[in-house]
């Protein structure tokens, strides 16, 4: 998998969490950095560790489907698009979160918007890349989104974030194109 193509799959897989920081930096109306900081770390984390699982889980699969492997790959990034995609255009607007949460919160928040890392993480384990650099880089990327979608977000709104995150599902779908093509063409 191309650098650049891990770098956008990071990108792609932080905008979700990237919009429910914007939602709760607008929430907060005044976030702190150590708040802002706190909150992309926990993200950051989660969302890192759940390709790995997705990964683990995928590669026990690998032996008995290697010959389409790809096709999977890019049904699952190219759904899990979709599904944001439509998410964002579907979404409420109404933020109920408090104005701190406490570290489960957050963490279950995480949760939440990272399942479909996992599922890219299953994904991924029928292709050739390095689980662990793609981990990292979907945490950093999420570390920064949602660092940068808290502080932004009382001047965001929920506009932007769902914008991202329909930017997100392209990027998606667009991942799992580059994956077909360069199992077919190369």
């Amino acid at each position: 998998m191309h650098p650049i193509s891990i770098l956008f799959l990071g990108l792609a897989m932080s905008t979700d969490a990237f919009a429910a920081a914007v939602g709760k930096g607008a929430a907060m109306q005044r976030p702190r950095w150590a708040d802002a900081l706190r909150t992309g770390l926990i993200f950051g984390v989660v969302e890192a560790i759940t390709p790995v699982i997705g990964w683990a889980l995928g590669s026990m699969a690998e032996q008995y489907i290697e010959d389409w492997d790809h096709w999977i790959a890019f049904a699952l990034l190219s759904g899990l698009g979709l599904h944001m995609i439509w998410k964002a255009l579907h979404a409420d607007t109404e933020d109920s979160s408090p104005q701190r949460a406490g570290l489960w919160a957050l963490a279950l928040a995480g949760l939440a918007t990272s399942i479909d890392a996992m599922a890219v993480g299953v994904g991924l384990a029928f292709i050739d890349v390095n689980i662990l650099v793609v981990a990292i880089t979907i945490g950093l990327c999420t570390f920064g989104m949602v660092t940068a979608g808290v502080m932004a977000g009382s001047a965001l709104g929920a506009l932007i974030g769902k914008r991202a995150e329909i930017a997100g599902g392209v990027i998606l779908i667009l991942v799992g194109m580059t994956i077909v093509y360069e199992h077919v063409f190369a």
